[in-house]
């Protein structure tokens, strides 16, 4: 009715437009009718409330023991008073891969990213590397974006300071599954640990790390930008492994506990 009042077209050519059938305008349900005192009772029990199925028959049954559950539940439906259920998403779930403390350095690493801002307002990623056995910090790298890329060639200088590993532990992020992430680990013949998705306890080591530069890097400085960010990362970098000791390493600092 809205296109034939607003353009002043016929109902049948307004009906041709949108594929649809003329006997729209001119049929009558019947039903309605017989199921108005359902409805109307269905509608005082629920109010204002969010009310399941189940409850509102039980509760009309109370006092119209006549109205048939699949009567009440057929208008319930129909009416458009059932409750909305977001429907769960299906994940390909990746076998379990528990953390474990490495028995030699370089046995695995530990990498994952964080976010912040600089004083202008903008954002930067840093791309920390740790090495669970000793803790030692083996790189934090800053940059306002952190593509695969940039990520295996921040790992070559890392790989060419401290040695290769024989696997990397990440968990599912875009950087980590991109086909030229992948295929440098299979050049490099490093082994690929993945975590299963919601499950950053398995790369405990990393998130732990995350916690402390946080505290002592990010939340602690103001950063004018990418330059000044790293300069200030390669001290607490420093401090880290130099000085801070670990109470899961006797209270000795990463190097200590190499050495």
């Amino acid at each position: 009715m809205y296109v034939v009042n607003q353009y002043s077209i016929s109902h049948s050519r307004a009906c041709k437009l949108f594929n649809c059938s003329r006997t729209t305008k001119y049929y009558k349900k019947i039903m309605p009718g017989k199921d108005e005192p359902v409805s109307t009772v269905i509608k005082s029990v629920i109010g204002s409330r969010r009310r399941g199925r189940k409850k509102v028959i039980a509760m009309i049954q109370r006092t119209h023991p006549h109205y048939s559950s699949s009567r009440i539940r057929r208008v319930y439906e129909q009416e458009g008073y059932a409750l909305y259920t977001k429907p769960t998403k299906r994940r390909l779930q990746t076998k379990a891969n528990p953390a474990f403390i490495p028995m030699e350095e370089n046995s695995e690493w530990g990498i994952d990213f964080m976010h912040d801002v600089l004083e202008s307002g903008r954002q930067i990623r840093s791309f920390n590397i740790i090495d669970p056995f000793n803790r030692l910090c083996k790189g934090i790298f800053i940059n306002y974006s952190m593509p695969a890329k940039r990520v295996t060639a921040l790992l070559e200088i890392a790989i060419e300071c401290y040695g290769k590993p024989a696997s990397i532990r990440t968990d599912n992020g875009p950087e980590f599954i991109s086909k030229r992430f992948q295929l440098w680990l299979k050049d490099k013949g490093i082994k690929w640990i993945n975590i299963r998705k919601g499950k950053p306890q398995e790369n405990c080591f990393i998130e732990r790390f995350n916690r402390t530069a946080r505290e002592d890097l990010f939340d602690a400085n103001i950063f004018l930008s990418t330059a000044d960010a790293n300069e200030k990362a390669a001290i607490f970098k420093d401090e880290y492994n130099r000085i801070r000791p670990h109470e899961s390493l006797k209270n000795k600092t990463p190097l200590e506990y190499a050495a």
